[in-house]
């Protein structure tokens, strides 16, 4: 069995572009950064950034480009693929490994990039609020005490 499965969640490090391809099919690619933390052998704290090229086709595509800018943060599902071409500049070959999106999840949009949780379920009533002062969205209001699916009538 093989398995080509990729999640990502970080920040993107520019702004999105979007092309059309000959067939009409839209294409937007973005890169989004992701750190990285850990103790080393002597015990002082490290972190990298990691840079992760993604392409994202179709109506997705479309979105991504409307509503993402550099600094968003964002979760990518997708798989990896490396192409390659021949440079007639160099001539050489080249190569680029891309992650193709499946889904694309917009993340907190509170101005820019967070550094973590905002893609953690938070309470309820916080969300809601952050609805509200954000233009007084729809939500859907859940209730506070446990549901037992008893109740349920189907």
């Amino acid at each position: 069995m093989y398995l080509n499965k990729v999640f990502i969640i970080g920040n993107l490090t520019r702004d999105p572009e979007l092309k059309a391809i000959p067939s009409g099919i839209k294409v937007c690619s973005f890169s989004v950064a992701t750190n990285r933390v850990w103790k080393d052998k002597n015990g002082a704290r490290q972190e990298a950034a990691d840079y992760h090229n993604v392409v994202v086709f179709g109506r997705q595509a479309e979105t991504v480009a409307q509503y993402m800018k550099k600094g968003s943060q964002v979760m990518v599902e997708g798989r990896m693929q490396t192409r390659s071409w021949d440079d007639a500049a160099t001539n050489s070959k080249k190569y680029r490994t891309e992650v193709i999106a499946d889904r694309v999840q917009f993340g907190s949009n509170t101005g820019g990039a967070k550094s973590s949780g905002s893609f953690d379920q938070s309470s309820p009533k916080a969300s809601q609020q952050e609805d509200k002062d954000e233009g007084g969205l729809d939500t859907i209001e859940y209730p506070e005490e446990q549901i037992n699916a008893e109740d349920i009538p189907f």
